[in-house]
Protein backbone atom coordinates (compact mmCIF):
# COMPACT_ATOMS: atom_id res chain seq x y z
CA UNK A 1 0.00 0.00 0.00
CA UNK A 2 1.10 3.72 -0.88
CA UNK A 3 2.21 5.96 2.33
CA UNK A 4 1.00 9.20 0.96
CA UNK A 5 2.57 11.17 3.32
CA UNK A 6 5.88 9.53 2.47
CA UNK A 7 4.94 10.54 -0.84
CA UNK A 8 4.39 13.95 -0.25
CA UNK A 9 7.43 14.43 1.80
CA UNK A 10 9.76 13.28 -1.05
CA UNK A 11 8.28 15.39 -3.48
CA UNK A 12 8.97 18.05 -1.69
CA UNK A 13 12.03 17.47 -0.74
CA UNK A 14 12.74 16.74 -4.34
CA UNK A 15 10.87 20.11 -4.91
CA UNK A 16 13.03 21.80 -2.54
CA UNK A 17 16.42 21.23 -3.45
CA UNK A 18 17.01 23.51 -6.31
CA UNK A 19 14.64 26.50 -5.10
CA UNK A 20 15.75 26.96 -2.21
CA UNK A 21 18.91 27.44 -3.56
CA UNK A 22 17.56 29.95 -6.29
CA UNK A 23 15.81 31.91 -3.15
CA UNK A 24 18.73 32.15 -1.29
CA UNK A 25 21.12 33.54 -3.75
CA UNK A 26 18.31 35.65 -5.01
CA UNK A 27 18.12 36.54 -1.17
CA UNK A 28 21.60 37.45 -1.21
CA UNK A 29 22.14 39.28 -4.33
CA UNK A 30 18.89 42.18 -2.95
CA UNK A 31 20.82 42.67 0.12
CA UNK A 32 23.58 46.04 0.33
CA UNK A 33 25.04 44.03 3.47
CA UNK A 34 26.12 40.77 4.00
CA UNK A 35 23.89 38.33 6.08
CA UNK A 36 24.57 35.46 8.29
CA UNK A 37 22.49 32.35 8.37
CA UNK A 38 19.57 33.10 11.28
CA UNK A 39 18.52 36.39 9.26
CA UNK A 40 18.71 35.14 5.72
CA UNK A 41 16.50 31.87 7.55
CA UNK A 42 13.93 34.66 8.71
CA UNK A 43 13.76 36.41 5.00
CA UNK A 44 12.78 32.88 3.80
CA UNK A 45 10.71 32.71 6.72
CA UNK A 46 8.79 35.71 5.64
CA UNK A 47 7.64 34.84 2.55
CA UNK A 48 5.47 31.79 4.27
CA UNK A 49 1.87 32.25 3.47
CA UNK A 50 1.48 29.82 0.83
CA UNK A 51 2.76 27.14 2.77
CA UNK A 52 6.05 26.59 1.82
CA UNK A 53 8.50 26.07 4.45
CA UNK A 54 12.17 25.94 5.00
CA UNK A 55 13.67 24.79 7.84
CA UNK A 56 16.57 26.99 9.53
CA UNK A 57 18.97 23.71 9.69
CA UNK A 58 18.69 23.34 5.81
CA UNK A 59 19.79 26.40 4.68
CA UNK A 60 23.64 25.92 5.53
CA UNK A 61 24.14 23.13 3.59
CA UNK A 62 22.88 25.06 0.80
CA UNK A 63 24.82 28.28 2.07
CA UNK A 64 27.85 26.10 1.72
CA UNK A 65 27.36 24.20 -1.50
CA UNK A 66 26.49 27.70 -3.25
CA UNK A 67 29.67 29.38 -2.23
CA UNK A 68 31.92 26.02 -2.87
CA UNK A 69 30.56 26.66 -6.28
CA UNK A 70 31.80 30.32 -6.00
CA UNK A 71 28.42 31.74 -6.48
CA UNK A 72 28.80 33.01 -2.94
CA UNK A 73 31.64 34.23 -0.85
CA UNK A 74 31.85 34.79 3.63
CA UNK A 75 33.41 36.26 6.29
CA UNK A 76 33.46 34.89 9.89
CA UNK A 77 32.90 38.43 12.65
CA UNK A 78 32.91 38.08 16.06
CA UNK A 79 29.69 38.68 17.70
CA UNK A 80 28.55 40.18 20.96
CA UNK A 81 25.53 37.42 21.62
CA UNK A 82 28.17 34.03 20.82
CA UNK A 83 30.45 32.61 18.76
CA UNK A 84 31.29 33.87 15.54
CA UNK A 85 28.83 34.28 12.74
CA UNK A 86 29.81 33.95 9.34
CA UNK A 87 28.44 36.34 6.96
CA UNK A 88 27.17 35.78 3.31
CA UNK A 89 27.07 37.74 0.16
CA UNK A 90 26.32 37.13 -3.53
CA UNK A 91 29.80 37.07 -5.68
CA UNK A 92 30.13 38.64 -9.29
CA UNK A 93 29.78 34.82 -10.56
CA UNK A 94 26.49 34.44 -8.29
CA UNK A 95 24.83 37.61 -9.65
CA UNK A 96 25.41 36.16 -13.28
CA UNK A 97 24.62 33.10 -12.38
CA UNK A 98 21.19 34.28 -10.81
CA UNK A 99 20.20 35.35 -13.86
CA UNK A 100 20.12 32.39 -15.80
CA UNK A 101 18.43 30.52 -13.10
CA UNK A 102 15.88 33.34 -12.79
CA UNK A 103 15.27 32.42 -16.62
CA UNK A 104 15.84 28.79 -16.13
CA UNK A 105 12.77 29.46 -13.33
CA UNK A 106 10.48 31.16 -15.52
CA UNK A 107 10.50 28.51 -18.51
CA UNK A 108 10.09 25.41 -15.89
CA UNK A 109 7.12 27.65 -13.91
CA UNK A 110 5.99 27.95 -17.31
CA UNK A 111 6.38 24.61 -18.48
CA UNK A 112 4.25 22.80 -15.76
CA UNK A 113 1.51 25.45 -15.31
CA UNK A 114 0.95 24.71 -19.01
CA UNK A 115 0.92 21.03 -17.98
CA UNK A 116 -0.94 21.50 -15.03
CA UNK A 117 -3.57 23.54 -16.63
CA UNK A 118 -4.19 20.98 -19.18
CA UNK A 119 -2.22 23.50 -22.00
CA UNK A 120 0.77 21.31 -22.87
CA UNK A 121 -0.41 20.50 -26.33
Amino acid sequence: MIDIQETHKKFRKELSAGTVSLALLSILTQTKEPLYGYQIGKLVGAGNEEGVTVKQGAIYPVLRSLESQGLLSSERESSDSGPPRKYYQATKSGKEVLKTWTEIWKDTKTFVDNVLGGDYQ
